[in-house]
């Protein structure tokens, strides 16, 4: 597999009939964690850790920063986070697959500098389990 353009990574969020690319962002980055469930006791093998397979709490995180453009899509993620709404989103992996699922806002961010454009951060927790597809 060659190198992907960063660009390729797309965030987007349904808007009731279509997958909207979310606007202006310019990086984007999905993470999948795990926790371990430690089952570690005295009797284990030279006292080291033992952890029980498949017990722990799954989850889905996904963040991004770019530009304000107040295009559809930036009403959309506004009034998402402002109604603690769980919206279906997808995130495109280029040459990999899809993402697609429940996902919360859980932080927005809105900055900028007095010669400069109006930035924002986004980040997203998952609310279920999402689904994966390949391209």
């Amino acid at each position: 597999m060659t190198a992907q353009k960063g660009k390729d990574l797309l965030l987007k969020i349904h808007n009731g009939t279509t997958y909207e690319t979310v606007a202006g962002l310019r990086s984007r980055r999905l993470a999948f964690n795990t926790s371990a469930v430690d089952i570690t006791d005295a009797e284990s093998a030279g006292r080291w850790r033992e952890l029980l397979e498949g017990a722990g709490v799954k989850r889905a995180a996904v963040s991004g920063s770019g530009i304000f453009k107040d295009q559809a899509s930036d009403a959309t993620v506004r009034s998402a986070f402002f109604g603690g709404s769980i919206l279906n989103w997808q995130i495109v992996v280029p040459d990999f697959g899809t993402v697609t699922g429940p996902f919360q806002i859980t932080a927005l961010e809105y900055s900028g500098q007095h010669n400069g454009e109006v930035m924002f951060d986004l980040a997203l927790e998952s609310a279920g389990q999402p689904a994966f597809g390949v391209l």
